[in-house]
């Protein structure tokens, strides 16, 4: 699995966990919940990776669950699958402050993501929001 991928799916199941559980930032960063063999084998570049997109997640929740919330069409937030959103989370997070990552490559990591953890349609779903998020972000002045 190549860095940035592994980096993605670390950065979805913290962001996942932080849903759930409301674990700290410090826990989540130092992938406390991984297990100890993984953590050590855990090389730099992913961690690193994972860490910006987890704490840039959490920093900006409100400003990425407002722009989730203003793409979702007869669909009410509080009643999204805890995957799907750890997904839309992150991936919404990368639209809008990762512009060295084209929108096309955060779209479809999302989609392996949601159909590898999520359930049969949770890929549709998160595709159909992230598409309208990064038309809305492509729109802005």
């Amino acid at each position: 699995m190549a860095s940035r991928r592994k980096g993605r799916v670390l950065a979805f199941q913290a962001l996942f966990s932080w849903e759930t559980s409301r674990s700290p930032l410090t826990e989540l960063l130092e992938f406390t919940w991984l297990e100890k063999d993984k953590r050590t084998t855990l090389d730099g570049g992913t961690a690193v990776f994972s860490r910006l997109l987890i704490a840039g997640t959490i920093e900006n929740i409100e400003t990425i669950d407002g722009l989730i919330k203003s793409h979702l069409k007869n669909w009410d937030f509080s009643r999204l699958n805890k995957v799907d959103l750890a997904v839309l989370r992150m991936s919404t997070y990368a639209l809008l402050y990762q512009k060295d990552v084209a929108p096309s490559i955060v779209i479809d990591e999302a989609i392996d993501i949601a159909k590898e953890y999520g359930t049969d349609d949770s890929f549709r779903f998160v595709n159909g929001v992230l598409d309208g998020i990064k038309k809305t972000i492509q729109a802005a002045p």
